[in-house]
């Protein structure tokens, strides 16, 4: 047995552990985890466990629910996140059932609790000979959250679930002002890594399979960025120009900014963050594919301490939101997100619209964008802006952006295989 595919599995009970019972952040645990694997494969297959564990938890959950005599106690967090683990590895991963088994097995004593070790080996093997019954996607979702989305987009309830609970395929921008989209394409092709262009997103390749960006050609070089369809898309709504004076109000980590001037890098962009620490994931992106700006610490909804008076021509509100159309891409969102973060999320997008209009010039483009499916941060959000704003107008995007939405757009989660975004358009007459 390998020593490190049993600490791959004792890691990943820690994560889960950490995510599901103490609520913290799937993002923050791997990131302090990770680097504790020397192998890129043993950290690939930690990141697919969590991913795979946390996005079929509740089916997992029933399952075991059925086949224990007696639930497991709160003291039994972090067995019953190895269970989790291990079914995830037998199911959705479908990894060798032997290896799986003895692996997940060897971890229980390792984790202190060599007296379960019998009880993972009695249900991980249950599970590889019935099989884990299927559930309802929806009851994934918290039943305030799910009530949402049917309320929302009834007819589309189903897929937008359904949706969520798979992974999402991994995206490509290049950068055209490095390579060429074809000679980017040759070369993954050449380093045995298959993708395809998508012809309505004039800088994206659709990766057959993740990889580890470690590995794509040019990578450190800034030939190419991990950056999903939906989030490419934001550039095709502003018309850029050499000289353009362009503020991107909550940039981090940086990915639209940076496809912004690797579209025009005659842009004057101003990158705003809040957080110093996510500022500066920016500037790092930013230097990677050879784009220049001005990044500045400040919050965006307060112009008197960051702006000069000069007007933008263009702004990015790329707004903090709920991240509903992202949960297969962080399925913790479904255990952590409550009722009252969303009143706090739309009361703090609607401060960030009245506060950044007044910088924008007379005939001026603000995009308002998000990455949440909800239309009381979306669509409605927007219509509550026009109305209070006279000199705001709507410039629908086209069809090609989703969904009719408002005065906005709305692509949903799994739709040509991106995530979910809302996209809306606003010019300044005068």
């Amino acid at each position: 047995m390998s020593l490190a595919g049993v600490a791959v599995r004792v890691h990943a009970a820690r994560v889960l552990d950490a995510v599901v019972h103490q609520h913290r952040s799937l993002k923050a645990e791997l990131a302090s985890t990770l680097p504790q694997l020397a192998d890129a494969r043993d950290r690939a297959l930690l990141e697919a466990i969590c991913f795979a564990a946390l996005r079929q938890r509740p089916r997992y959950e029933q399952a075991l629910a059925g086949w224990l005599q007696k639930p497991l106690g709160q003291r039994d967090a972090p067995l019953r996140a190895l269970l989790l683990a291990g079914l995830a590895q037998l199911d959705a991963l479908a990894l060798p059932p032997h290896a799986a088994l003895s692996a997940t097995v060897e971890a229980a004593r390792t984790l202190g609790r060599p007296h379960q070790a019998g009880l993972v080996n009695a249900l991980l093997r249950r599970a590889q000979r019935e099989g884990i019954p299927a559930t309802d996607p929806a009851q994934a979702w918290p039943a305030w959250l799910r009530a949402e989305i049917n309320a929302d987009w009834p007819q589309q309830a189903r897929a937008i679930f359904a949706a969520s609970l798979e992974p999402a395929p991994p995206w490509l921008r290049v950068n055209r002002r490095r390579v060429a989209r074809h000679d980017y394409l040759d070369r993954l092709r050449t380093a045995g890594i298959e993708a395809a262009p998508v012809d309505w997103l004039d800088d994206a390749l659709r990766l057959d399979a993740p990889i580890a960006v470690g590995d794509l050609p040019g990578f450190a070089d800034g030939l190419a960025s991990v950056q999903d369809g939906s989030a490419q898309q934001v550039a095709d709504l502003f018309e850029l120009r050499p000289g353009m004076r362009v503020l991107d109000a909550c940039a981090a980590p940086g990915g639209k900014a940076a496809h912004l001037l690797e579209r025009e890098p005659g842009l004057r962009l101003l990158a705003l963050d809040v957080d110093a620490r996510r500022l500066q994931r920016v500037a790092q992106t930013l230097q990677r594919v050879g784009a220049e700006a001005q990044t500045r610490v400040a919050d965006a909804a307060d112009p008197a301490a960051w702006w000069d008076g000069a007007p933008f021509d263009a702004v990015l509100l790329d707004a903090p939101c709920s991240a509903t159309g992202v949960v297969r891409r962080q399925p913790d969102i479904l255990l952590h997100r409550r009722p009252a973060d969303i009143d706090a999320l739309t009361a703090l997008q609607s401060r960030l619209l009245d506060r950044l209009w007044p910088t924008l010039r007379p005939g001026g483009c603000l995009v308002y964008a998000t990455c949440s499916l909800l239309r009381r941060e979306n669509a409605q959000q927007v219509e509550a802006f026009l109305a209070r704003t006279p000199d705001a107008l709507a410039d629908k995007p086209e069809d090609r952006f989703g969904h009719e939405a408002g005065a906005g757009r709305q692509r949903l989660p799994g739709e040509a295989g991106c995530d979910g975004f809302f996209y809306a358009r606003l010019r300044k007459s005068g």
